[in-house]
């Protein structure tokens, strides 16, 4: 009889829960334009995108020719520390030395044992498949909290991009790795997980460089939740895990270890560049145009940081007291304070980029939606923002690049760093009747 009871518990509880879905449907239906239209119904489009994209990616695996570029090549680098060779400079594969850190290391020699030894191409894209879909769930989970972005936007993101597609299962590049840990990382920091959230960025930032971009963003976000010694050991977290994913590397040849995973000094190919097409390759190549980038960079987050993300009314100097000790007290991050900050320090690293080659279009495909949604500006339409959108794929898009493509991804840049600067900023200006108030 308990047992009977349990069971109609059981079945009852299903109908109740099929019930509910049943209703949100027909409610979703009946309101259709609003599904492509209002930010709430993220994860509802997100799904319907998230089955689409299996199907998609499991045709592209199996119609479209693997390209060989560097898969050979990780495999033979990771192959070098299997066969017991710790010092980096003698690491090497068909492109050239290994360039990346420890954490790239040991993640594809998982996959050289999960890959018959690098040789079984159809599993590795299988996986690379599965850390797309992986990759997307992780994005949606951040737009669904930041509420800001339109859902119709999101077939753009998804099904309408054949280059990010072959990067992930054509190509078999390190940089979705990357990304899939980066995009973990700010889910956990938006969980106020900070611990775990500086643990998974460090992670990331050992299968790839590039996520030191998004570095500022986040050394501004753990000042402004915990001033200089409540950051220090988010910050701990960061170097000592570097440390120890490094260890057997450093205690073999440490200068040649830091020296080539971390080498931001590292000459790029004119012929690989997309972002600087139009420019002569001697001024491509020329040190004073890459150290007029850098100082571009910097001088563009200082503003940002002074006049766009701070804004207390004090000094950028406060940020380093205890937020306790601060005139106008500190007020919890919101999702989207978290967000605009990491994304929008990515963005201007992208812009003032030395180079960019076809495979770091993941560096920031999936934040280009919240970058140019999230701040309303009347000036720019929906339809403005997808032309964006659209020339900024279709620069990526063209192989070989030319003078064309690359002004025309440098002319979106720059009209997605000017709304980011004269649109409302997450970090609202405080006033005196605020401070006082509380």
């Amino acid at each position: 009889m308990a047992a009977g009871l349990r069971k109609r518990g059981r079945s009852g509880s299903a109908a109740q829960a099929a019930g509910l879905c049943k209703q949100w449907l027909q409610r979703a239906w009946q309101d259709r334009r609003l599904l492509l239209r209002e930010p709430r119904y993220t994860l509802l489009v997100a799904a319907c995108l998230c089955l689409a994209e299996v199907g998609i990616t499991f045709w592209v695996i199996h119609r479209v020719a693997y390209t060989e570029i560097d898969w050979k090549a990780y495999m033979a680098e990771v192959e070098g520390v299997i066969n017991g060779t710790y010092d980096y400079t003698q690491l090497r594969g068909d492109t050239g030395p290994l360039v990346y850190p420890a954490g790239f290391v040991y993640i594809f020699m998982g996959l050289y044992y999960a890959t018959s030894r690098g040789t079984d191409i159809r599993m590795a894209q299988n996986i690379f498949a599965v850390l797309y879909l992986a990759t997307l769930l992780l994005v949606f989970l951040i737009y669904h909290q930041t509420c800001k972005v339109p859902p119709f936007v999101f077939f753009f993101m998804c099904c309408a991009s054949y280059r990010v597609h072959s990067i992930f299962v054509l190509r078999l590049f390190n940089d979705p790795v990357a990304m899939v840990l980066l995009f973990l990382s700010i889910n956990l920091l938006l969980a106020q997980r900070w611990g775990w959230g500086c643990c998974f960025f460090s992670l990331a930032v050992s299968v790839k460089m590039n996520v030191l971009l998004f570095a500022p963003g986040l050394l501004f976000l753990l000042l402004t939740q915990f001033g200089f010694r409540g950051a220090l050991p988010k910050l701990g977290i960061c170097a000592g895990l570097q440390v120890v994913l490094g260890l057997p590397f450093l205690l073999e040849n440490p200068i040649g270890y830091l020296s080539r995973s971390f080498d931001l000094g590292r000459q790029f190919l004119f012929r690989w560049t997309v972002n600087w097409r139009f420019l002569p390759e001697a001024l491509f190549l020329h040190r004073a145009f890459h150290l007029a980038l850098l100082t571009a960079h910097l001088t563009l987050l200082l503003l940002f940081a002074l006049c766009r993300w701070h804004r207390t009314g004090e000094s950028i100097l406060s940020l380093l007291r205890d937020p306790s000790k601060r005139k106008v007290p500190p007020q919890p991050l919101t999702p989207n304070q978290i967000v605009s900050t990491l994304f929008t320090s990515n963005f201007i690293g992208i812009c003032f980029s030395r180079s960019l080659h076809y495979q770091f279009y993941v560096w920031y495909f999936h934040t280009l939606p919240y970058l140019l949604w999230a701040t309303p500006a009347r000036w720019l339409t929906h339809l403005l923002r997808l032309l964006v959108l659209g020339l900024i794929e279709l620069s990526w898009n063209t192989y070989p690049s030319t003078s064309c493509s690359s002004a025309a991804l440098h002319v979106c840049h720059a009209v997605i760093l000017l709304q980011l600067w004269l649109g409302p900023q997450p970090f609202p200006k405080s006033t005196q009747h605020s401070k006082k108030a509380h």
